[in-house]
């Protein structure tokens, strides 16, 4: 210790930092016990006020009816609507299923409609190509060509006669001339005479006119053929006609 110090000099000098300091401890403790009386923002405690008795919860010892009653009700209202939906579901799905198939028969039997009318064009087509064309028959223009033809036409229509048999009554009744007419007999008397190759009245000769020839009574395959029709229904054919008919 320095001498120049002395020890009544020291201890006045601690003695005034010592209150120093014991008056700064003492301002920190009023202030926190200022602190701690300060009530919370929620309440307000003054020494008047008697103490809030705790909030009492009740319990009932009542049993809670019907909870489990209606939970399953629920459930199984719940189960009915699911079934439902699975059972809509099936049926479109069924309906859906049933609409696909009848598709599918449709398209088949489109389009085995299209396939049998496309062979049956084939086969028209080919039918077409295997059929050569027949060149029509000619005949001439003569008696003998007027015959034929006219033969040919009594066949067509299912009426009798023979080439012989039409020559021969042709010679007899006009001499081959298809303009020949009678003005001399019974019926040029009655004013209805005899015309053409075999010598047929008009009414005759409109009554057995033979469809696909000429009205003209003066045409020599239309004139033989009307009469060959006429001698067919009366005599059974021209063949069996050997005079007048």
């Amino acid at each position: 210790m320095p001498k120049n110090i002395s020890t009544r000099d020291l201890g006045r000098t601690l003695t005034k930092q010592h209150k120093i300091a014991i008056a700064g401890v003492g301002a920190l403790g009023a202030a926190a016990v200022a602190f701690s009386a300060v009530p919370s923002s929620a309440e307000t405690v003054t020494s008047s006020s008697a103490p809030v008795p705790a909030a009492q919860v009740a319990y009932s010892g009542e049993q809670i009816k019907d909870v489990k009653g209606t939970i399953t009700d629920q459930l199984a209202a719940q189960n009915v609507k699911l079934e439902a939906i699975a059972t809509q579901k099936k049926a479109a799905a069924e309906t859906a299923k049933q609409q696909a198939e009848t598709a599918a028969k449709n398209a088949a039997a489109k389009k085995a409609a299209q396939e049998r009318a496309a062979q049956q064009t084939a086969s028209r087509s080919a039918q077409r190509l295997d059929v050569q064309p027949v060149a029509a028959k000619t005949y001439s223009n003569n008696l003998d060509g007027w015959i034929r033809e006219s033969l040919d036409i009594m066949k067509s229509k299912g009426i009798p006669g023979s080439y012989y048999g039409l020559h021969r009554n042709i010679m007899r009744e006009s001499s081959g001339n298809p303009n020949a007419i009678n003005n001399w007999d019974i019926n040029a008397i009655n004013g209805i005479p005899s015309k053409g190759l075999l010598q047929v009245i008009p009414p005759t000769f409109k009554a057995y006119h033979v469809t696909g020839t000429s009205w003209n009574i003066y045409d020599p395959v239309a004139n033989i053929t009307a009469a060959a029709n006429y001698a067919a229904h009366r005599y059974g054919s021209i063949d069996n006609v050997n005079s007048a008919y």
